[in-house]
């Protein structure tokens, strides 16, 4: 008679299946174990503190004139030198900081909200998707800077009107990115599931698709942040941006490209805040992309 083999294992030898994290904490891991993204939080990081330290790290006021103390070279009493005028370089490439990140939040709100709603309700509905996209079309038809240009002309050199502009010109960009997202998500067999259960159509957008296509939109809006800091930049620096003398890194270096020769440093401090500002957040971009986009997926 043969031998009747235990039916059971010792509990020490029944493996255990891995436990499964939440998908946020996990691409928040892996984030954080990104090269490049990490560099890119820092670079940005380092220019977002100095925007909102402006008014407790800056001692002198960046519009007072001072001209029996102008073109002095950076160190002593003015750590950055003096323009022109005798400002102070530092408190104006600070506050100058300080603007640019709030004319970039601005424009990412704006797309935000205005390029999900445009976006969601052109992939979605199928019988506004031809209206909207044409709209979009024409605007995306010229280039974001000359359209920006054209906007800020028409409206006049303000702080609004240049988000207003750029608010324009990218919102377009940001609505197609949400609809290619959203013409993909309305045909799952989740999105049909919950259509033959009798869910109407706001919550389907709100609830199963609009949360499935935010990773392609927060990349966009990342690198949308870069491109905002950018134009605005261009704007000033052409003189439809900020009204002088509000500080702006535009206008710093247009003020200082006709002293190039004597006083360097005028148009080089704010021309490397802003190349540090934009590399640091298209790094961003990057590992936001590497890290959320299935297809891109980098496993550190």
């Amino acid at each position: 008679m043969s031998e009747v083999l235990p039916l059971a294992a010792a509990p020490e030898a029944v493996e255990r299946a891995p436990k499964r994290r939440h998908p946020a904490l996990a691409a928040l891991r892996r984030l954080f174990r990104h090269r490049l993204f990490l560099t890119g939080l820092f670079l940005f990081g380092i220019i977002a503190f100095l925007a909102a330290a402006a008014p407790w790290i800056t001692t002198a006021d960046p519009n007072r004139l001072s001209m029996r103390n102008k073109f002095l070279p950076p160190g002593g009493d003015y750590i950055l030198g003096t323009d022109n005028f005798g400002r102070s370089l530092w408190s104006r490439v600070v506050w100058g900081a300080q603007l640019s990140v709030i004319i970039g939040i601005s424009v990412v709100a704006l797309n935000a909200v205005f390029g999900t709603l445009i976006g969601a309700l052109a992939g979605y509905f199928r019988r506004v998707d031809n209206v909207l996209m044409r709209i979009n079309d024409a605007l995306m038809a010229f280039p974001a800077i000359l359209l920006a240009i054209g906007v800020t002309a028409m409206l006049g050199p303000s702080t609004m009107n240049v988000i207003l502009a750029l608010g324009i010109v990218y919102v377009p960009r940001t609505a197609r990115i949400v609809r290619a997202s959203v013409i993909v998500l309305r045909e799952m067999e989740y999105v049909q599931a919950a259509v033959a259960a009798g869910a109407g159509h706001w919550r389907i957008l709100r609830h199963h698709i609009l949360p499935n296509a935010m990773a392609p939109m927060i990349v966009q809006l990342s690198f949308l942040f870069a491109y905002a800091v950018l134009s605005e930049a261009t704007l000033s620096f052409l003189g439809l941006g900020a009204v002088p003398p509000t500080p702006t890194w535009g206008n710093i270096m247009a003020e200082g490209r006709d002293f190039m020769r004597d006083a360097p440093w005028i148009i080089a401090i704010p021309g490397v805040a802003l190349m540090l500002t934009v590399l640091g957040l298209n790094m961003l971009g990057d590992g936001l992309r590497d890290v959320l986009d299935p297809r891109l997926r980098i496993q550190q």
